[in-house]
């Protein structure tokens, strides 16, 4: 049976905060708000734009209604597409590591909480979507992480067997939803996080690309 791994995008496979955060810059400042120092603003990266604009708002301790967020949401997204990939990279050692994996066989998916439509997008700019047999946003399905068939439907949808995959993520969100899945699931040390990477809880825990084709070897076997 092929092994399928999947990947969390923002953090994980790319490093999208500089885009990410002058689009969140964007937002705010349309609203008179001064934006949030950018090391600050990495973690609030992970659960899809508009929980990215509502944690920095938290963080400001301003406080909006729905109709006002759905506003700067929509400024976000307007100025993310315009500057998808400006800056936007993938993590080193990530091209060497999905084509080494696809060598050996694996089955290679994408499972996010940024829309799709942004998610195939980026990946086509940085051409990467071809490495992968299917790529699930945030609103490709009825639900999203850390829901666990946000995960077990992309397997599924990439031609894989849950019983025989792994997830790799940067965030707790990426392990609640590997655990409920009963899915073994390894963490980059390297992505947007407020929790210590090492405290995180998964399964294993790589600091650099060249170490996941081993991790999961270690976790699936041969």
């Amino acid at each position: 049976m092929r092994p399928t791994i999947v990947f969390d995008l923002d953090g994980t496979l790319v490093d999208t905060a500089p885009d990410l955060l002058r689009a969140l810059d964007f937002a705010l400042e349309k609203e008179g708000l001064n934006p949030p120092d950018d090391h600050e603003a990495r973690n609030f990266i992970g659960s899809g734009a508009r929980a990215m604009i509502e944690r920095a708002l938290a963080h400001s301790q301003v406080k909006f209604g729905k109709e006002k967020v759905d506003a700067m949401f929509r400024q976000f997204l307007l100025h993310y597409e315009d500057h998808i990939a400006d800056h936007s990279r993938p993590f080193p050692g990530v091209e060497q590591a999905l084509a080494r994996l696809a060598d050996e066989g694996a089955i290679l998916a994408v499972c996010t909480n940024k829309m799709e439509r942004y998610a195939v997008k980026l990946l086509e700019a940085l051409k990467l979507a071809e490495r992968f047999a299917f790529i699930a946003g945030s609103d490709t399905f009825a639900f999203k992480k850390p829901d666990p068939r946000h995960l077990t439907e992309t397997i599924a949808r990439a031609g894989g067997n849950p019983e025989r995959a792994v997830l790799v993520g940067d965030s707790e969100t990426d392990v609640i939803t590997a655990k409920a899945a009963e899915i073994p699931v390894i963490a980059v040390s390297f992505g947007y996080t407020d929790i210590p990477p090492a405290a995180l809880g998964a399964d294993r825990l790589i600091h650099k690309y060249e170490d996941l084709p081993a991790a999961v070897m270690d976790l699936l076997g041969s």
